[in-house]
C-alpha cells in the first residue's frame, strides 16, 4: 500500500492523537474486551497540548488556552470513534462529519524543508481544525483505498493503543511488537514451560 509522505505523517499524529486518551490504556489486570479509564490524559493540560504540537511539528500553532485543549480533546474522541467503527460505512460516516465541521480548504503548499503536499486546513483553521481536517484526511486515504480494517486497536490486554495495520498482510496485532508483542510472547512462553515442568 503505497501513502504520499504527508498523509503517513498524519497518520501518525491521528493515532499519537488517539493514544493521549486515558481510556487508550488498560490496567494490567483489567478486561480484553473494552477500553476502561487508564492513569492519566496525555493532553491533560496547555502545556501537554503544547508539547503534542511540537513534537507533530504542527505548524502556526500560535496561542492556545483553554477552548483549544476542550477542542482537541473532542476531536481526539471522534478519532477514537473511527478506530472502533465496525465497518468502513460507519468510519466513512464518522469521517465525513469530523472534515466538515473542521471547513476544509485544500490548498497546495511546501514550507519547512517538505516538497509540495496537500494541507486542508484553512490558513487561519485552530489547532483542533487543524487535526481535524489533515488527520480526517489521512483516514479517509485509508478508507478509500478499501483497508479500513487498518485501523486497529492493540490485542495486548494491558494495552489497547490504536495503530494503524501497515503490514503488507494486514496480519499485525500489537501497537508495538517490541513491547506489547515481546511482553505476551514471554508470557506464552513462560506459561508453556511452567505446564511442561508441572
Amino acid at each position: 500500500m503505497l501513502i504520499p509522505h504527508d498523509t503517513r505523517i498524519a497518520l501518525d499524529t491521528v493515532v499519537d492523537l488517539v493514544n493521549t486518551a486515558p481510556e487508550s490504556e488498560l490496567p494490567e489486570d483489567g478486561p480484553t474486551d473494552g477500553l476502561v479509564d487508564g492513569p492519566e490524559d496525555g493532553l491533560a493540560d496547555l502545556a501537554a497540548l503544547y508539547a503534542f504540537a511540537e513534537r507533530h511539528d504542527i505548524s502556526g500553532v500560535g496561542t492556545l488556552g483553554e477552548r483549544d485543549l476542550n477542542a482537541v480533546r473532542d476531536v481526539r474522541s471522534r478519532f477514537a470513534e473511527v478506530f472502533a467503527a465496525p465497518d468502513a460505512r460507519t468510519a466513512a460516516d464518522l469521517v465525513n462529519r469530523i472534515v466538515a465541521a473542521a471547513g476544509t480548504t485544500p490548498q497546495l503548499t511546501d514550507h519547512d524543508g517538505y516538497d509540495w503536499h496537500v494541507h486542508y486546513f484553512a490558513p487561519d483553521a485552530s489547532l483542533a481544525d487543524h487535526l481535524a481536517a489533515d488527520c480526517g484526511m489521512a483516514l479517509a486515504f485509508i478508507i478509500v483505498a478499501g483497508e479500513q480494517e487498518r485501523l486497529r486497536r492493540c490485542e495486548a490486554p494491558a494495552c489497547g493503543h490504536a495503530f494503524v495495520d501497515l503490514s503488507r498482510n494486514r496480519s499485525r496485532r500489537y501497537c508495538s511488537s517490541r513491547t506489547c508483542g515481546n511482553r505476551l510472547h514471554v508470557a506464552a512462553y513462560r506459561a508453556r514451560r511452567r505446564e511442561a515442568g508441572s
